[in-house]
């Protein structure tokens, strides 16, 4: 207890600050205004973001003072830290993987809020505001990537810069502003960590600010009931009366399950970072390793995906109009639809929108993981040919077998499940193509398959013409000059007799 001198001192000490800076009058309103007694678990996420957010913040701090943002030094940089610096890797870990978390838990958060419909009247600026502040934390994550200063930064940066010099007329001016020059070097380091470390956070903190305020100005809404809807000529007065007669103080009422949804992620935040370490940084940036396959993080996987599957003629348009697009639409959701129905199961076509855009991502997801259209290029020395598609071959169609490896048509076919997918699984491909179609194939090409009528000799496009023929059943084998005979010369020979079981049956 504090003796009755220092007590009074105390409070003439808040008395005077709150005078002077109103602070007391701006935590009053912040942590006991009264929010619907309906706010429970799913108003979470939001406070889990700005929490995340934190983490990014304190981690970013510690970690800004062993990073050297030059390009000649970040990646040994980044090494020192995992390596040298107590438990530099595990800060690294909770950095890295605190920013995909609040990746996500905004994009819940922004999930949540359109499919409750709690942008309409009269929150059009705390929509906007989390919209403005969802970008920017995409933003941050993938600033951040660049951060690494790998392989994956250095060849993303090129792809970044080649759409950016896509636009007509300013391309090639905003590719000098965003690579700092004409080329990827150190002034491009410099130039994305100003965005990392000042520009994008204190936007941030500016915006985080705006929609607090903005939720403290209109409340929180309620939950959503079917009947319940918004008209903006009677809403303010109904929400303002339902508040003050059923609502509940956000301390320590709402607060405390923030606090435990805040907490349990921060402890699944530790065990994960511990679990699977730091992100990085993979290989080196050399230019000059031009067999280097980068990809984006996780979150960004399904940009990644597209942008690989987007027919060439329109590529340019939808990377350029898309992205733009989209954020307007996103922004001008309150005032397209600013009353009616807030209730899920009362807006079919929202929540079809929703389930749509949502499933869309995840298979762009999955096949931004799986890269169907990129050659497994290690897969001619890593990926062998099954037993079973080998034993009781031809010495003709065992050398094709060799050819098929050692050609690498591996990298890009599969057989029983295994190698690359850019070209079609070859397992059954005796029962589509005939002798004449494959040879065909093997030297003419087509599709993305290249010829290699010039590349492989008259009797090794024989082999392996010989080997895929026999593949799932065989049912080409008949047409294979000489194949039969030599069946039949397998078929023929004696069985071997093992002396030491004849022996024992004396």
């Amino acid at each position: 207890m504090l003796p009755t001198g220092l007590k009074r001192v105390a409070l003439h000490g808040v008395q005077w600050l709150d005078d002077r800076t109103g602070v007391m009058w701006v935590l009053r309103h912040s942590m006991f205004h009264r929010v619907p007694i309906s706010a429970k678990w799913w108003y979470v996420f939001g406070s889990a973001t700005m929490m995340f957010f934190t983490v990014q913040v304190v981690s970013g701090i510690v970690l800004a003072m062993f990073y050297a943002p030059s390009a000649a030094q970040a990646y040994d940089s980044l090494v020192y830290i995992n390596e040298q610096v107590p438990c530099g890797w595990m800060l690294r870990a909770i950095h890295g993987w605190s920013s995909n978390a609040m990746c996500y838990m905004m994009l819940l958060h922004l999930s949540q809020v359109f499919l409750h419909g709690t942008y309409k009247y009269p929150r059009e600026l705390t929509w906007l505001f989390g919209v403005g502040l969802c970008i920017l934390t995409l933003g941050l994550a993938f600033t951040g990537q660049i951060m690494r200063w790998d392989a994956d930064a250095y060849w993303g940066l090129g792809i970044g810069a080649a759409i950016v010099d896509r636009m007509p007329m300013v391309g090639n001016q905003m590719r000098a502003i965003m690579l700092g020059g004409t080329e990827i070097s150190g002034a491009t380091l410099s130039r994305f960590f100003a965005l990392h470390v000042f520009i994008l956070p204190g936007t941030t903190v500016a915006l985080i600010g705006l929609h607090l305020y903005s939720v403290l100005r209109k409340g929180i809404s309620e939950m959503p009931k079917a009947g319940e809807v918004v008209d903006p000529a009677t809403y303010t007065k109904g929400y303002e009366a339902r508040v003050h007669k059923t609502g509940v103080p956000f301390y320590p009422d709402a607060a405390r399950r923030d606090m435990v949804f805040c907490g349990a992620a921060l402890i699944a935040l530790v065990g994960v970072a511990a679990w699977f370490g730091p992100m990085g940084p993979g290989g080196l940036p050399d230019p000059t390793i031009i067999e280097a396959s980068p990809r984006p993080d996780g979150l960004f996987l399904w940009i990644f995906a597209a942008l690989a599957l987007l027919p060439p003629g329109s590529e340019t348009f939808l990377l350029l109009v898309g992205p733009p697009v989209g954020i307007a639409l996103l922004a001008a959701l309150p005032f397209i639809s600013p009353r009616g129905e807030r209730a899920p199961s009362r807006r079919p076509l929202s929540v079809l929108i929703f389930c749509t855009i949502v499933t869309g991502i995840g298979v762009l997801t999955w096949l931004g993981v799986a890269s169907p259209w990129s050659p497994v290029m290690n897969a001619w020395t890593s990926t062998p040919i099954a037993p079973a598609f080998v034993v009781g071959r031809t010495p003709l169609e065992l050398q094709g077998a060799l050819e098929f490896q050692f050609a690498q048509c591996r990298n890009c076919h599969a057989i029983g499940g295994t190698g690359g997918m850019r070209g079609p699984d070859l397992t059954d491909v005796a029962t589509r193509l005939s002798w004449d179609q494959l040879v065909r194939q093997i030297q003419q090409g087509g599709g993305n398959m290249p010829a290699y009528g010039k590349t492989l000799s008259s009797v090794e496009t024989q082999a392996l013409a010989a080997f895929l023929s026999t593949l799932d059943g065989g049912s080409l084998r008949a047409a294979i000059p000489g194949a039969m005979e030599s069946q039949q010369q397998i078929d023929a020979a004696p069985t071997p007799v093992d002396s030491s079981t004849t022996s024992d049956a004396r």
